[in-house]
């Protein structure tokens, strides 16, 4: 028996009435308090630190010399514990960070001893791509709210990374990029490394008095084993990292600014084409050339405003090829755009409903974002020349690009409630000729203690598409209406995790600007699994068994697909991960029910400092969508990664799939992909990217006419 009623209207009263009752529900339990979280401190007996932030009184000058006159009077935090894979024991090395501020920019320094400077790692790339090397970094909790934090962080180079941490989503965010400076050396005894990161480009509150932020220093030290230093020790029983955060005082007086920065481009291209390869010569296609301008405005230290006109997305790197074949639901792509990129958090919710890929090609787009005391909100307008459409089914997906422009908007706002807690809404707006979608819902975080937290999400659609398209796509011809809900449990301490969730999709129910590529479904989930670390000297460095049970229906009571899982995961010396698991599952496809089993084996080693290497196996029981009959899947994914000297990088990636059926081998897919970097200084590299697909089918095994490559 479905445990919600299938009787739904567009933007329902009961929907409505639900999602009412639910949020005072949620927050009558928010405001009654979760029971008290033990720090890394108050586990080892130690009072929380509050440390004054002194304030320069000469100049700091970036250029990874820690020798000015500033850096003598700077608060100084010292490194004292290692948190991985050591349990909160003395740091092996020494490291010592140094803070201070003016009234434009916060500067940091780390001073980093190493008993053998040359076995150091560290290379000149571009930006977020030397986590492999030693580095040292900063984080800051601006708003001291336990919930989200900024990263900076530099190798021995002056490389710099930044990422945001999103503690309600469990995220982080590689992708998110601020202005700031950075420079780094290597001594005789080590390496330093200087930061300072303008005020412009950080969020924080208003406040004519002194600001408390929690802060951690940290310094990943990569040897046999990549060792994690830090000044806050970690409760392993605590699963929120920025609620055991040490904090500093002051910022008296600072003055945040506006940080305007305009881009514009011009962008000449012209695309060749080759009818047949490799024979043939190519065929030039027509030049095109194009301007745009890209603008972004800090109003306040917590309002961001965003504009772009014609945007121009040349410089992104190409997304990573995939094998879409015998797939039975749409390939994910993840955003790479910076317009898109910048404040994405607050767009994130449990159901994957905002995707700003969705906005193919924007002929303009603004975005606001930021937060104010315990409110945060989004909103962003764009509207794009073409409609890509997902759509979704319980047993597959369909795409298609409908060549006519549509009117695309999101609205967010999230509420920070109790310690660690939080309720949101959103709202999405899709809309052009004949066609329209629209997404109303509400989302919560609650954190019960340290160990346990829950997530939910509730969403209502309403869609209606042009004729011609539910004509092609057997879509129904009147508005669909429908909702989707989401119920996440999870328990995260030293020893132990386990594990529930429940989601019910309906059938009607559409995201047109999010990714959600099934409906009329709902979804059952529940694991645990047993963590052991090891000691110093052991052959591990963490090792954990467990074992999950998921169970997919559609909204009829049919089942889709059942499966048992037994899994482990290890980590130990040389920076080497071992992830396997085993299990049997049923899916049912197109009226047919199959007993499947599957091995999956993940393998991955730093073999020496410039070279990794990974393999991933997947032998298992599959359908053969096409043709609606069982099949044997082989699938191998080597990689390897190789740093030839301290400027260039080369990735070569393979993935081969091979289904044999009954009759012999249905395909053999193969597909390769290098990608060699060539890093001139900081901010100038060269790149190239090659790849290469193979794909031969058995025309003979297919029902309809397919080419055999």
């Amino acid at each position: 028996m479905p445990l919600i009623r299938r009787e739904r209207r567009a933007l329902s009263l009961s929907f409505v009435r639900l999602g009412v009752a639910g949020a005072l529900s949620l927050s009558t339990l928010i405001m009654a308090g979760p029971v008290p979280a033990l720090t890394g401190f108050e586990q080892l007996g130690l009072p929380i630190p509050r440390r004054e932030l002194p304030m320069a009184t000469t100049e700091i000058v970036v250029d990874g010399l820690v020798e000015e006159a500033a850096w003598r009077e700077a608060l100084l935090i010292p490194l004292k514990w290692e948190t991985d894979p050591a349990e909160n024991a003395a740091a092996p090395v020494e490291t010592e960070c140094l803070i201070t501020h003016d009234q434009d920019r916060l500067y940091v320094a780390f001073r980093a001893h190493d008993p053998e400077p040359t076995k150091i790692r560290a290379r000149l790339a571009d930006r977020d791509e030397v986590f492999s090397d030693d580095f040292v970094g900063i984080i800051l909790d601006t708003f001291n709210d336990e919930r989200r934090a900024f990263q900076f962080f530099v190798n021995p180079r002056g490389v710099q990374m930044d990422v945001f941490l999103d503690q309600v989503n469990g995220n982080e965010d590689p992708s998110w990029d601020t202005i700031w400076d950075s420079a780094g050396r290597i001594t005789p005894g080590g390496y330093e490394v200087e930061m300072a990161i303008p005020f412009s480009s950080l969020r924080f509150p208003r406040a004519a008095g002194p600001q408390t932020w929690g802060v951690d220093t940290l310094r990943f030290w990569p040897r046999s084993s990549r060792h994690r230093l830090t000044s806050v020790p970690r409760d392993r029983n605590n699963s929120c990292h920025l609620c055991q955060l040490g904090k500093i005082v002051g910022f008296e007086d600072i003055t945040p600014g506006r940080n305007l920065e305009i881009v514009p481009t011009v962008t000449s291209a012209r695309t060749d084409e080759r009818a047949s390869f490799p024979d043939g010569g190519f065929t030039a296609g027509d030049e095109k050339t194009e301007g745009g301008l890209t603008a972004t405005w800090g109003i306040t230290p917590n309002l961001i405003l965003a504009g772009t006109i014609n945007p121009d997305f040349s410089q992104i790197e190409a997304d990573a090829a995939q094998l879409d074949i015998n797939e039975q639901f749409a390939l994910f792509f993840p955003e790479k755009r910076p317009f898109f990129l910048e404040g994405a958090d607050f767009f994130e919710t449990p159901l994957r409903a905002v995707f700003s890929r969705s906005v193919a090609q924007p002929q303009w787009g603004t975005k606001l974002t930021g937060k104010t005391g315990k409110n945060g909100f989004g909103l962003f307008v764009a509207q794009d020349e073409v409609t890509n459409l997902l759509l979704p089914g319980s047993q597959g997906s369909d795409a298609t690009t409908l060549e006519q422009e549509n009117l695309s908007a999101v609205l967010r706002y999230r509420r920070d409630l109790g310690d660690s807690s939080a309720l949101g809404v959103l709202a999405t707006s899709r809309e052009g000729e004949g066609y329209e979608n629209r997404v109303l819902g509400a989302d919560g975080f609650y954190r019960f203690n340290a160990s346990d937290t829950l997530r939910f999400q509730a969403l209502t659609s309403r869609t209606r598409y042009p004729d011609l398209l539910a004509e092609d796509f057997d879509q129904p011809a009147e508005k669909l209406s429908d909702e989707a809900y989401r119920l996440g449990y999870n328990h995260d301490s030293r020893n132990w995790e386990w594990y529930a969730a429940y989601e019910d999709i309906g059938r009607g129910f559409r995201a047109d600007l999010g990714f959600m590529p099934r409906v009329d479904f709902t979804f059952l989930l529940g694991g645990v699994q047993r963590i052991w670390w090891g000691e110093e000297g052991d052959w591990f460095n963490r090792i954990s068994f467990g074992g999950d049970y998921d169970r997919t229906s559609d909204q009829s009571g049919q089942l889709l697909e059942e499966e048992y899982e037994i899994f482990f995961n290890y980590r130990g010396p040389k920076q080497t991960s071992v992830n396997g698991g085993v299990g049997t599952k049923q899916r049912f496809f197109d009226g047919v029910l199959f007993d499947e089993a599957f091995a999956n084996l993940f393998f991955e080693i730093q073999a020496t400092s410039q070279t990794r290497m990974s393999v991933f196996a997947r032998i298992a029981d599959d359908i053969d969508f096409d043709n609606t009959r069982p099949g044997d899947l082989l699938r191998l994914n080597p990689r390897l990664r190789y740093d030839l000297g301290r400027r260039t990088r080369i990735d070569l990636e393979h993935d081969y799939r091979r289904l044999n059926v009954d009759g012999g081998r249905l395909f053999t897919a193969n597909l390769s992909q290098l990608r060699a970097v060539y890093q001139l200084n900081l901010r100038t590299f060269f790149r190239g990217v090659l790849q290469y697909t193979d794909i031969d089918r058995d025309p003979a095994l297919f029902e309809e006419e397919v080419e055999g490559r």
